[in-house]
């Protein structure tokens, strides 16, 4: 079983996905939002749908996919994540993760439009696999304790400006937190589905160009070290999403930098965690 929001911008309706059926949630929970994560809801939404309290939303085809999570506290992301994305960077693997936040208001859904920025001259795509908390952590003792925080997984986009991310000040996220720059989704899946998130293969494709083809078993800190090593910083809350790096092909990296522009198509995917598109148009 998934999770999905079908429906219009700020009216999304949480479902469960059953097979092909979409089950309404709204007998459950008004949203799938960290208040839900955090008393168990994953767990009470499957078993209200075993028991039959759940009905089907049947014009669920033909609704909006709007993000599977509403918008969180925070979105924390680890940069320079993988080893060939770092080489392609021209950076050594860091002995560290680079962390950065960005804005939480970028979370859009997985068919929207992406708008590139006025003035922008660099942007970029980035598949990445997202990690949705769900349980609070703070300062962990091990990474073998982080993974019973992690409520479940998503297709992330981390959609970046890179001469606003590296060259107007050095401050990462003015080139991250642009409007509808995070697409997710379109399933929120439950990390009982992922017995291992290090064995999870990510794909990106440019107007049918495929750019990167990568595993998160390439990742240079594990999901659990992230989830780990970002507790002893700041606390994990319900709902919060975690953007966990990507693999090498970003137009940084390409020769010509072959940057978005309007009209272009990315589209996306991550083993077990579904597919995604969004046009980019100008702002």
């Amino acid at each position: 079983m998934t999770f999905a929001r079908l429906g219009p911008v700020g009216h999304e309706i949480p479902v469960l996905w059953r097979g092909d059926r979409a089950l309404d949630l709204r007998p459950v929970t008004p949203d799938i939002d960290g208040s839900f994560l955090a008393g168990g809801g994953l767990q009470r939404a499957v078993r209200a749908a075993e028991e039959g309290m759940l009905t089907e939303l049947t014009d669920a085809r033909g609704l909006r996919v709007g993000a599977p999570i509403a918008q969180p506290s925070k979105i924390v992301c680890v940069g320079l994540n993988y080893y060939d994305h770092a080489a392609e960077s021209g950076l050594p693997a860091p002995a560290e993760p680079v962390v950065f936040m960005k804005d939480p208001g970028t979370i859009v859904g997985p068919f929207d439009d992406v708008l590139i920025p006025r003035g922008a001259t660099k942007t970029d795509w980035e598949v990445e696999l997202g990690v949705v908390i769900g349980s609070t952590a703070r300062y962990l003792d091990s990474p073998a304790d982080a993974l019973a925080h992690v409520a479940g997984y998503v297709l992330s986009h981390d959609v970046s400006e890179r001469e606003f991310q590296l060259e107007r000040g050095g401050q990462w996220d003015k080139g991250k937190s642009c409007e509808t720059f995070n697409p997710l989704g379109p399933l929120l899946v439950p990390a009982s589905e992922i017995p291992d998130p290090q064995t999870l293969g990510l794909r990106l494709w440019v107007n049918e160009v495929l750019r990167q083809n990568g595993s998160t078993a390439l990742q240079i800190f594990s999901v659990a070290h992230v989830v780990w090593y970002l507790s002893q910083f700041m606390v994990l809350r319900p709902g919060d999403l975690l953007n966990t790096g990507t693999p090498g092909g970003v137009a940084l990296g390409l020769p010509g930098h072959p940057y978005l522009a309007a009209g272009d198509l990315v589209e996306l995917e991550i083993d077990g965690l579904g597919r995604a598109a969004q046009r980019m148009v100008s702002a």
